[in-house]
């Protein structure tokens, strides 16, 4: 499989990169330290220059490997008032529901990515038409619902972006294929991202990924949560209800304690479930 086999590869090859990148930046700075030493005994400028060099790109290489960090501390940032907003909002007015992330057809704009909120627990999905008609609303009627973009919609264009596709163009089979490699090589954002498919289920794990510490904060979003699912888990969401033409819901979500895993289950609404 794809995801077990080349998912290692993927992996392998990022960890090798990643650890030759280091022991370049340690070796150019031991071979710059040993340069100035050397420059105060042999009263040598030239070396004294060599060793300058070297030590200023040994610590410039070293020091991109704590980009990461900053990116995850900004993602933190922005991200989580949002998220707080939207929980509150959720909160407020007593939505029980869990959401639906709907396929293209429940839309007249097929490139966007939205989630319907019923107010009941058990409430029923509108039919394409209803949607279609109210798309620009945020509160539909008969039945009751919100219908909004979702925290993970735009994160969602982005991995069509970098894919240069539209998931609408694409199947389940295309997203197990080439999401490892997104998440892992393409865009960085985890070290290991496995998807399984069967039957109507669909178990995602994603391990280490830059934003682990925002699923933990997102957890503690209960109404928000349980719903529509942290930033992560939405924006594959909204590609599984793309790619497979069908509602999406999120049935579950597991975090490890440190955070480093999270592990997501998605169920594929099909006839009297959709329509109930």
């Amino acid at each position: 499989m794809f995801n077990v086999q080349n998912g290692e590869k993927i992996q392998i090859k990022r960890k090798r990169k990643l650890s030759l990148t280091k022991v370049s930046g340690w070796t150019m700075l031991g071979l710059g330290a040993v340069g100035l030493i050397a420059s105060i005994f042999y009263t040598s400028q030239i070396l004294a220059f060599i060793g300058l060099g070297l030590v200023f790109w040994g610590v410039i290489i070293l020091y991109i490997q704590t980009e990461e960090y900053v990116k995850r501390s900004l993602l933190d940032t922005t991200t989580l008032p949002s998220l707080e907003t939207l929980n509150k909002i959720l909160q407020e007015l007593d939505y029980k529901g869990k959401a639906v992330y709907l396929p293209p057809k429940y839309l007249s704009d097929p490139e966007a990515n939205k989630a319907y909120i019923p107010k009941q627990k058990e409430g029923k999905l509108p039919v394409p038409e209803q949607t279609q008609k109210q798309e620009t609303k945020l509160f539909l009627e008969n039945p009751n619902g919100l219908l909004l973009t979702p925290p993970g919609a735009e994160l969602t264009r982005l991995f069509e972006k970098t894919l240069e596709t539209n998931f609408t163009r694409t199947d389940l089979q295309y997203l197990q294929q080439n999401m490892p490699k997104l998440f892992i090589e393409d865009l960085e954002i985890a070290q290991n991202f496995d998807l399984e498919i069967k039957n109507n289920k669909i178990h995602v794990k994603i391990e280490n990924s830059a934003y682990k510490n925002l699923n933990k904060e997102a957890e503690n979003l209960s109404n928000l949560y349980t719903s529509l699912g942290s930033p992560i888990s939405s924006a594959i969401a909204c590609a599984l209800a793309k790619a497979s033409g069908k509602p999406i819901i999120i049935e579950r979500q597991r975090i490890s304690e440190d955070g480093k895993t999270i592990e997501i289950e998605y169920q594929i609404l099909e006839g009297e479930e959709a329509e109930q």
